[in-house]
């Protein structure tokens, strides 16, 4: 990237943009700390923080309405509370997958097999008992590759095997699918229209797909991700839906069930749309607009690995960056992925303080910021 002044801006306009690091701080505190420790440095510093989401945990929170609570199931069908966001002007509801059915409720025991997104659909039920007729669904951080069975069931579209017996939740029992009961069918909730946003635009099927790329982080064996893979092919198969479709694969190819159900109910597929997550938080915050007055971008998440340049918060905003020509730096626990060129890249300090974690990533940031200005200048 090129620096467009001769010297470092006497008082730069700085850009804070990070995901959240997950399990140890939301987006909103990242921002702040990260933040902190620019301004310890660069203390006339001009900062906007826009804490940012791609699909995954905390994503509904960023969106306006009234915060709805109510009982439903985890990954592992254990009764919990999960929240979502209710924007009755717009009859919408966001909701996030990992509410309900996200990793860290099973992360001591993983569920990779016989998890499901159940829980979730009670909380997409529920939004349409209120008046929603459109779900903006957060695909990120799931415990799941259920194709999205467990949503169907929860709607009431029960998956069967060639005999007429249901399936056992989740997706390790996908390969004896051979039809859906849709006697007891949700038709209003499942006829709403779907918004799905994709943290990852992964295929649902094959060496790129939700089972092989996804699946040992939610803890699936090599044999448990060839069952898994075989299991949404089927499921695929039998709907019509197809596997190759980016971002299908995202939170256990939860979009191909959804697509499914809503062709039933509609005859077309226009119903549901599959975006990157990342890309619409930034034009809801006009990241884009921002970023042509800045000096200076930050974002972070935990992890900078292979992944990330998927359509995750950190690779969304270093394009909108690259275009607009602003300096960009990247805050992680990790860095195991090469960064764009002339990227600042700073690893977290091992600390048990993530607030000084993230304080010290930031001076470091202004730091070197301050000192690549002048040499490029």
């Amino acid at each position: 990237m090129t620096q467009i002044t001769n010297e470092p801006d006497p008082s730069p306009t700085i850009l804070i943009a990070p995901d959240a690091f997950k399990g140890t701080a939301s987006a909103d505190e990242a921002a702040q700390w990260l933040g902190e420790g620019i301004r310890s440095i660069i203390k006339d510093a001009e900062i906007t923080l826009v804490p940012m989401a791609d699909g995954g945990e905390g994503t509904s929170e960023l969106f306006s309405g009234e915060r709805i609570t109510l009982p439903t199931t985890d990954a592992a069908g254990r009764l919990t509370e999960a929240s979502y966001t209710f924007d009755a002007s717009r009859s919408t509801a966001y909701i996030d997958i990992s509410a309900a059915s996200g990793l860290p409720a099973v992360a001591d025991n993983p569920v990779p097999l016989t998890g499901d997104t159940y829980g979730t659909g009670v909380l997409v039920a529920d939004a349409q008992t209120r008046g929603a007729t459109r779900i903006v669904l957060g695909l990120g951080g799931s415990a799941t590759v259920d194709g999205g069975t467990g949503i169907l069931v929860a709607l009431g579209a029960q998956p069967l095997d060639a005999a007429g017996y249901n399936l056992a939740p989740g997706g390790g029992d996908l390969k004896r699918l051979a039809d859906f009961d849709t006697a007891t069918l949700n038709i209003p909730a499942g006829s709403v229209d779907w918004l799905l946003l994709a943290d990852a635009l992964v295929p649902a099927t094959g060496p790129r797909g939700a089972a092989r790329v996804f699946g040992p982080q939610k803890g699936a064996g090599p044999d448990d991700v060839e069952a898994l893979d075989q299991g949404l092919a089927h499921l695929c198969e039998v709907t019509g839906v197809d596997p190759a479709t980016p971002g299908h694969g995202a939170a256990g190819a939860v979009a191909v069930g959804i697509t499914w159900l809503s062709r039933l109910l509609h005859g077309t597929d226009e119903h549901v749309r599959v975006v990157p997550g990342a890309r619409l938080v930034a034009e809801m915050h006009g990241v884009a607009e921002l970023l042509a007055r800045a000096s200076l971008v930050v974002t972070g998440e935990g992890r900078y690995d292979e992944q990330s340049p998927e359509g995750k918060v950190v690779s969304t905003v270093l394009r909108l960056a690259g275009e607009a020509g602003t300096t960009a730096a990247v805050a992680a626990g990790t860095i195991g992925h090469d960064l764009p060129e002339g990227v600042i890249g700073v690893e977290l300090e091992d600390l048990a303080d993530t607030r000084e974690q993230l304080r010290r990533a930031g001076a470091e940031i202004a730091v070197r910021y301050l000192r690549t200005s002048t040499i490029q200048g």
